[in-house]
């Protein structure tokens, strides 16, 4: 157990101290680089997760400074295995992190579980209703030891009807809304990345701020609730409101009654796609301007935006034509100079190299720790903030599983001869 604050009331407890986990910066000297804020240090988050959203949730703790451990299964968690979609799951989500791995269906290692939980400041969970209780590390039980807990709960719905349902990003995606407005009419289409997961762990680390401040004033903790389909909800909620302040039901995306004339994907040269938009007033008449199309801005059908959404298809029609025989990069340099928006159409693997990134530190390296690649250097995107001025980086790349087993283990007070006994019951590796 952390020892208690002493008057006026603090926000955390630095434990940078303890068995060396956490590094202690060396003295720094007017060469020294300024060393990104770590706003958490000396907070302990112990992580028990798997998949995307609890992990998540652990990364952007552990990214502004929280000592974040990793409970895995002997073995490592299943997301360090996976192919395909899901190759990139562990080592984007799980730097920063301390790794231990502990057999929870073992009694020795549940009781040691709890006792690493207990040293926490926070704990975080995904898994299905009623899972951690079964090994007595749910909120009711943890916070019997521990009031200053902190408890997340990331789960696929808040408590009601569904909380009994298995959820998926996709699950929620569909029964949300989400892939209903995505997809074309008939068609529904999840969105192209885990957008209920990542937010839904980003939302569960916001309720541990407050916690962390609520808990400085009075000295207890609490539960922190976030679910994947009412973050899907809260996404939807500018079409569910559209709904209620115009009687119009939203249509999907490809489909919708665009607020902007200009404001659509164009197939040029060779045929390369960009988006090109021009939003107001001005805009478009800068946009004929740069283009050579005196006869558009002219055009008194075409005056106002209101008037060009309703010449759209019309308008896009010529658009489409006078713009074809143009290059992306031409049509790139021309509305970078105007001021006008725009943007190339770009795949993932693309903005590996992209010199803004690149620039800007948004790319960091981490060494992959499991798999094929295991030991090869490749690049991962950071928190999309500065602090201070900095991006907040990686200090610990993604573990090993269970490299972390025997500090930790120490770190609550267990000594070489039980350390020697839960290896040989097979309760930690």
């Amino acid at each position: 157990m952390h020892a208690d604050p002493q008057p006026p009331p603090v926000l955390i407890r630095d434990t940078s101290l303890r068995d060396g986990l956490n590094e202690t910066p060396a003295e720094m000297t007017p060469e020294t680089p300024t060393p990104a804020p770590q706003p958490l240090k000396g907070v302990r988050v112990v992580e028990f997760t798997h998949m995307v959203m609890g992990p998540t949730c652990g990364m952007v703790l552990a990214d502004m400074g929280a000592e974040v451990i990793k409970v895995e299964p002997i073995g490592g968690e299943g997301t360090r295995r996976l192919l395909g979609a899901g190759a990139g799951f562990f080592p984007m989500f799980n730097r920063n992190k301390r790794s231990i791995e502990i057999d929870l269906h073992s009694a020795e290692g549940a009781a040691v579980a709890r006792e690493l939980a207990a040293s926490a400041d926070v704990v975080i969970e995904n898994f299905k209703p009623g899972t951690m209780v079964k090994y007595g590390l749910d909120y009711i039980a943890l916070s019997a030891v521990n009031p200053r807990l902190i408890y997340v709960s990331a789960k696929g719905f808040l408590p009601g009807p569904y909380d009994h349902r298995t959820a998926l990003d996709e699950v929620v995606q569909m029964m949300g809304g989400l892939a209903y407005m995505t997809g074309r009419p008939g068609d529904p289409l999840r969105a192209g990345t885990s957008v209920n997961d990542i937010m839904g762990g980003m939302f569960g680390a916001i309720g541990v701020l407050g916690a962390l401040l609520q808990r400085s004033i009075t000295g207890r903790g609490m539960e922190v609730q976030a679910a994947l389909f009412e973050n899907n909800v809260f996404l939807v909620g500018q079409h569910m409101l559209q709904y209620a302040m115009t009687g119009v039901a939203a249509a999907p995306m490809p489909e919708r009654i665009s607020a902007w004339a200009i404001y659509d994907v164009f197939t040029v040269r060779d045929g390369e796609q960009i988006f090109l938009a021009a939003v107001s007033d001005a805009q478009w008449a800068v946009f004929c301007d740069v283009l050579g199309f005196p006869d558009l801005k002219a055009d008194p059908a075409l005056a106002t935006n209101n008037q060009r959404v309703v010449q759209r298809p019309r308008l896009l029609a010529t658009l489409r034509e006078r713009l074809a025989p143009r290059t992306a990069a031409e049509l790139s340099a021309i509305f970078e100079r105007a001021g006008l928006p725009f943007a190339p159409i770009r795949r993932p693997e693309e903005l590996l190299d992209d010199p803004h990134l690149l620039a800007t530190g948004t790319l960091a390296d981490v060494v992959v720790p499991d798999g094929p690649m295991a030991g090869e250097t490749v690049k991962a995107t950071l928190l999309p903030f500065t602090m201070d001025g900095e991006r907040l980086g990686v200090r610990l790349d993604p573990p090993v599983r269970g490299a972390d087993t025997d500090a930790l283990l120490r770190s609550i007070g267990c000594d070489d001869a039980r350390i020697a006994a839960l290896r040989a019951a097979g309760a930690v590796a």
